[in-house]
C-alpha cells in the first residue's frame, strides 16, 4: 500500500502552508495600478428611491467614478443570477414567481444593506469618504420581516407586482391517503417548530479583484468562491451579458464558504464593470458589518408537523407544512432550498407509508436567504427527529425503542418503497446501538441523580439523521506530468473552502499512480484550466472529483503505455503500470525492463504538437448518497441561572468508505459545531418596525467558541454505497444535519420535570432562565 494512499489517516498537506501565512486569499491579491470600490448601501429596509445625488462624491479627492443602477442598465448589464425559481412547480403546474434583483437598486430598496451605488477611488479610505457624500432621497415604505406574518393577507407587501408575499406554494406527496392515515391513527403527535435564521459568518469576508483587458476584450475576476466555473457562467451570462469565455475567474484559498460563497453577488459585477469603466483593476473587500448585511443568510422556517402511529407504535403517516423565508429577493438557489433540496427528507430513516409536505415561500424585507451548510436537509431532519422524541414521550416509549420499531431494516436494503427514501445501503439499528453503548446511555439515570445532587438538572437526547448528497452533474479533472520537477500537477473543478481537498486529491492520485505526496501538486480554482466544474457544495466533491481523477489517471496510463511500448520495444498489450511508493513506472510484464513515468513524459514532450504530457477526465454521477448516523447529546442545566453545559456528545456515523479518517472526523466535528451554534445561540434578529438587523455585529450576534463545546466521541461504521467506485458517502454537511435536534431533545428531556414539552432554537441561558421561572411561578400558583 502507498503510504499516503486512500483510507489512511494522513495529516493535511495544505496546513503547513496555511498556518505559516503562505495562503493566498482574495484580499491578498493586488494588481498593478488597482483602484478600490466601496458600495453605498440602503439604511432602510423598504423605500422608494426618489433621487441620487452623486455630484459631491464625484468632486471628492481621489474619486475616479460613481456608479448607479441606471448607468448599468444603459451599459447593457443584466441582473444578479437567480437560476432555481424555474424548477419550482406549484400544484397547478405553474412556475414560482420570479423576482428580479438589480445589480444596483433602481427604483426601490427592499432590505437594509441593499446596494444602491458604488464609488471607485484611488484608495479604499478615499472611496469610503466619498461614499458618505452620495445623497439618496428615500420615501420609506412599510416593512415585514417576520416569516409567519409575511404569509398573511394583511402584511406589508415586498413586491407590488406579486400582490402578496407568497412567492410559491409547493407540494409533495398525496394528501388524501395522508389524511386518512392520520384520521385512523391510534396516536398523533403534533409540533410547531421554528428553525431560526443564521448569519453565515465565514472567517474570510467576501472580496473581489477585477480587471479588464481592452485588447482582448476579456475580464478577469479573483474571488473566493465554491466553484470558479459556476461563478463565471452566472456572472458572464446573466450579469455582464457576455459569452462566458470572455470572463476568467480565479479562486485561490477560500476562508470558509458553507454555501454562501457559491453565489454571483452584485459586488462582483460592480467590480468588473468598474474595472472596464476606469481602465484599471478594481478591488472590493467587505468588512464584517457589510457581510452581515449583504452575504446570503440561512434557515428561517416556521413549520407545523403531525405524525401518526398505530397501536404498535408504527408510523402510519407524516404531514409537514412549512413557511420558508426567502428574504427580499430570490437568491441564486433560494427558491430551491426549502422545497426541492429537502424533498422527502422529512421521512428520515423510517418506514413511512403516507407523507405530505407543503411549503409556502415568502418574501420579507430582509437579506436574501440561500443554501447554508446542509441546505434544507438540516431543517428536514430537525422536524422528524423532534417529532420522534416527542412522540416517544407521549407514547411512554423509550426514544430508542420507538426509532427501532420504525427503522428501515438493514436486510431490506436496497430499499425502494416510496415515500420512504431510496436507500441502497445502511444499517441504522447498528449505528444507534453502537452510539447508545458508547454514550453509556443505560447508566444515564445515575448521572442524572448525581447532577441533581449538585443542584443541576440533566437531560439526554437522540437524533438519527440522514442527508442526501448532490448528484446529476459533471465534474472535470486534469493531470499534467512535469518531468523537470518530478511532479504531477492536478486541477479539478471543485474548490476547497477548508475541507482538506488538497490532501484528499493527493491521497487519491498517490494510490492511483503510486506517487509520493511530495510528487503531487494540487492547484485551486481557475476557470481557464478546465472545460467545466461542478464546484463544491452538496457534500459531493469526494466522489465526483475522485471519479474525474480516476478517468484522468486511466487515460494518462493508457497514453503512457503507447510511449513505453515504443521505447521498450514491446507490444502495448505487454506493458503494465507499476506505480508504487513514489516510483511510478511502466514495465514489460514478467520482466524487469521498465521506464519511469517522468521519462515517458520527457519523451512525450519531444513529439509533434505535444507541449506537456497530460490527460483529462470527465465524470458524471447520477446517484445520490445517503450518509446517516446517530447523535446522542447529554446536557446539564443550572435551574437557578439557566446556564448549561454539554457534558457528552456521541456520534456513530455511516459515511461509507472513509478516504481519510482524520479529515472525516474534522468535517463531522465542524459540522456538529455549526449545528450546535444554531441551536445554542446564533440568531439573526430583525426589528419588526424598521427592518433593521438588530444582531448586526459580533457584539449582538452570538457565535460558538471552543470552550462552549465538549469533546466529541466520534466513530463510524463503513457501510459502502454502490453509487460510486470508492463507496463513499459525502460527509461535509452530515454533522450539521444531526446536531440541532440532538441538543434540543436533550434540553427538553432535562426540563421535563418542570412540565416543559417543547422549546425553540436558539436555547440560550436567558431563555432557559425565563422558561424555568415561568414553570416555577405556575407551580406556585
Amino acid at each position: 500500500m502507498v503510504k499516503f494512499g486512500v483510507g489512511q489517516p494522513v495529516r493535511r498537506v495544505e496546513d503547513q502552508r496555511l498556518i505559516t501565512g503562505q495562503g493566498q486569499f482574495t484580499d491578498d491579491v493586488n494588481l498593478p495600478g488597482q483602484a478600490h470600490v466601496v458600495i453605498v448601501r440602503s439604511p432602510h429596509a423598504h423605500a422608494k428611491i426618489l433621487s441620487i445625488d452623486v455630484d459631491g462624491a464625484l468632486e471628492a479627492e481621489g474619486v475616479l467614478a460613481v456608479i448607479t443602477g441606471p448607468e448599468l442598465i444603459d451599459a447593457g448589464l443584466g441582473e444578479v443570477a437567480n437560476v432555481a425559481w424555474a424548477a419550482v412547480r406549484q400544484p397547478d403546474g405553474s412556475q414560482a414567481w420570479k423576482s428580479t434583483r438589480p445589480i444596483l437598486a433602481l427604483e426601490r430598496v427592499r432590505h437594509v444593506g441593499d446596494a444602491v451605488a458604488a464609488v471607485v477611488a484611488e484608495t479604499a479610505a478615499l472611496a469610503r469618504d466619498a461614499a458618505e457624500m452620495v445623497f439618496v432621497d428615500y420615501d420609506e415604505l412599510p416593512v415585514v420581516v417576520d416569516t409567519e406574518k409575511a404569509a398573511s393577507s394583511d402584511s406589508a407587501v415586498v413586491w407590488d407586482e406579486l400582490g402578496s408575499n407568497v412567492d410559491y406554494t409547493w407540494e409533495f406527496g398525496e394528501l388524501d391517503p395522508l389524511e386518512k392515515a392520520l384520521a385512523g391513527a391510534a396516536h398523533v403527535t403534533d409540533l410547531k417548530l421554528i428553525n431560526n435564521r443564521i448569519v453565515v459568518n465565514a472567517m474570510e469576508p467576501r472580496g473581489a479583484v477585477a480587471a479588464y483587458d481592452a485588447d482582448d476584450d476579456r475580464y478577469l475576476l479573483h474571488a473566493g468562491c465554491q466553484g470558479a466555473h459556476g461563478l463565471r457562467d452566472r456572472l458572464a451570462e446573466m450579469g455582464l451579458k457576455i459569452p462566458k469565455e470572455k470572463l476568467r475567474v480565479i479562486s485561490n484559498d477560500v476562508g470558509g464558504g458553507f454555501g454562501m460563497k457559491t453565489f454571483a453577488y452584485p459586488e462582483y459585477l460592480v467590480a468588473l464593470y468598474s474595472a472596464k469603466k476606469v481602465g484599471r483593476p478594481v478591488k472590493w473587500t467587505a468588512d464584517r458589518s457589510e457581510s452581515f448585511l449583504s452575504d446570503s443568510q440561512g434557515r428561517d422556517h416556521v413549520t407545523t408537523a403531525k405524525i401518526g402511529f398505530d397501536e404498535a407504535g408504527k408510523i402510519v403517516g407524516l404531514r409537514v407544512d412549512t413557511i420558508a423565508n426567502l428574504g427580499a429577493y430570490q437568491s441564486q438557489f433560494g427558491a430551491f432550498v426549502p422545497c426541492l433540496a429537502p424533498r422527502n427528507m422529512q421521512v428520515g430513516v423510517y418506514q413511512v407509508p403516507a407523507f405530505f409536505n407543503q411549503v409556502k415561500a415568502v418574501f420579507t424585507n430582509t437579506v436574501p436567504v440561500d443554501a447554508y451548510r446542509g441546505a434544507g436537509r438540516p431543517e428536514a431532519s430537525y422536524v422528524i427527529e423532534r417529532l420522534m422524541e416527542q412522540a416517544a414521550r407521549e407514547l411512554n416509549l423509550a426514544p430508542e425503542e420507538l426509532r427501532r420499531r420504525n427503522f428501515i431494516p438493514a436486510d431490506e436494503m436496497p430499499y425502494k418503497k416510496a415515500p420512504s427514501l431510496p436507500f441502497d445501503s445502511g444499517d441504522f439499528n447498528r449505528n444507534l446501538t453502537d452510539a447508545l453503548a458508547r454514550s453509556d446511555y443505560d447508566r444515564f439515570g445515575a448521572r442524572r441523580d448525581a447532577a441533581k445532587a449538585r443542584g443541576k438538572v440533566a437531560g439526554i437526547g437522540i437524533s438519527y439523521y440522514v442527508e442526501r448528497t448532490a448528484a446529476g452533474m459533471n465534474e472535470y479533472a486534469q493531470l499534467e506530468v512535469d518531468p523537470k520537477n518530478g511532479v504531477v500537477n492536478v486541477w479539478t473543478g471543485a474548490q476547497t473552502n477548508g475541507q482538506g481537498h488538497e490532501t484528499a486529491w493527493t491521497q487519491f492520485i498517490s494510490s492511483r499512480l503510486g506517487l509520493d505526496a511530495t510528487q503531487i501538486k494540487v492547484h485551486l480554482g481557475d476557470s481557464d484550466r478546465l472545460p467545466g466544474g461542478a464546484g463544491t457544495g452538496g457534500s459531493k466533491s469526494i466522489y465526483m472529483v475522485s471519479g474525474a481523477l480516476g478517468v484522468a489517471s486511466d487515460s494518462l496510463i493508457e497514453k503512457g503505455k503507447k510511449i513505453a511500448s515504443n521505447e521498450l520495444e514491446a507490444s502495448e498489450l505487454d506493458i503494465e503500470y507499476r506505480g508504487s511508493d513514489g516510483v511510478p513506472e511502466f514495465g514489460i510484464m514478467g520482466t524487469d525492463r521498465k521506464i519511469s513515468l517522468f521519462d515517458v513524459a520527457r519523451i512525450a514532450e519531444t513529439q509533434v504538437d505535444v507541449d506537456v504530457f497530460e490527460a483529462g477526465g470527465e465524470y458524471s454521477e447520477a446517484g445520490n448518497t445517503y450518509p446517516n448516523g446517530a447523535h446522542i447529546c447529554e446536557v446539564e442545566i443550572d435551574p437557578d441561572t439557566g446556564a448549561f453545559e454539554i457534558v457528552r456528545y456521541t456520534v456513530v456515523d455511516d459515511i461509507g468508505h472513509v478516504l481519510n479518517p482524520l479529515i472525516a472526523e474534522g468535517q463531522i466535528q465542524g459540522g456538529i459545531v455549526q449545528g450546535l451554534g444554531q441551536a445554542m445561540g446564533e440568531n439573526a434578529v430583525y426589528d419588526e418596525e424598521t427592518g433593521q438587523l438588530v444582531t448586526g455585529s459580533f457584539q449582538d450576534y452570538w457565535m460558538p467558541r471552543a470552550d462552549d463545546m465538549p469533546n466529541f466521541d466520534f466513530t463510524y461504521n463503513e457501510i459502502p454505497t454502490g453509487t460510486n467506485e470508492l463507496g463513499v458517502k459525502g460527509a461535509g454537511e452530515a454533522g450539521t444535519v444531526g446536531a440541532p435536534a440532538a441538543f434540543i431533545n436533550a434540553v427538553i428531556d432535562a426540563l421535563a420535570p418542570y412540565g416543559v414539552t417543547t422549546i425553540d432554537m436558539p436555547v440560550t441561558p436567558q431563555k432557559l432562565w425565563r422558561v424555568l421561572r415561568a414553570s416555577q411561578q405556575d407551580d406556585a400558583a
